[in-house]
């Protein structure tokens, strides 16, 4: 039997008695670890999907942990006299797996994960209340038309004055500007 698990943003093919690298996991050498994440369950022929494999979990032993080979980053305009060197080691976790269930019975990890899908089921019954909500809105939408066309017809309104322009204070004139202004 195989399954097909999402751990750290990735997808893997995995059966007992696998080894794989994945992305870093809080747990220690030697611990057992959980994936409750199970996309597809097969055997052979058989596949499960979706609802059959809601309950799925995949047992793993933690085997080693550490970080990859260094990547080397370069990057570099041309003509710009600009080089920049760089170098990442990604952290990974070292796992073995040990067994593959269809059914439930996981410890560890299982049990947040199992409480997290009834929050969003209760969410997705919240929005179909919204939906309903949407045709009160709209009979109402129908509803005020009706009552803009039992009102009467009112006569247009004469158009206000304009607002004069707001003007500023006049500047203060110095005693030169105004000996000028004084003569002429």
């Amino acid at each position: 039997m195989y399954a097909v698990i999402k751990t750290g943003g990735k997808q893997y093919r995995v059966q007992q008695g696998d080894v794989l690298r994945v992305e870093k996991l809080n747990a220690e050498v030697g611990k057992k670890v959980t994936f409750d994440n199970v996309l597809m369950l097969g055997e052979g022929a058989d596949i499960k999907v979706g609802a059959g494999v809601a309950k799925a979990t995949v047992s793993a032993v933690v085997t080693d942990a550490g970080r990859d080979r260094k990547i080397v980053v370069f990057k570099k305009h041309r003509r710009k006299n600009y080089r920049l060197t760089q170098g990442h080691r990604q952290d990974y976790t070292q796992v073995q797996i040990t067994d593959v269930a269809a059914t439930g019975g996981a410890t560890g990890k299982a049990a947040p994960k199992a409480e997290a899908k009834p929050e969003t089921a209760a969410k997705a019954k919240a929005a179909p209340k919204k939906a309903e909500a949407k045709p009160e809105t709209e009979a109402k939408a129908k509803a005020a038309p009706k009552k803009a066309e039992t009102k009467p017809k009112t006569v247009a309104k004469a158009k206000a004055a304009p607002k004069k322009a707001e003007t500023k204070p006049a500047a203060k004139k110095t005693a030169a500007k105004a000996k000028k202004a004084g003569e002429e």
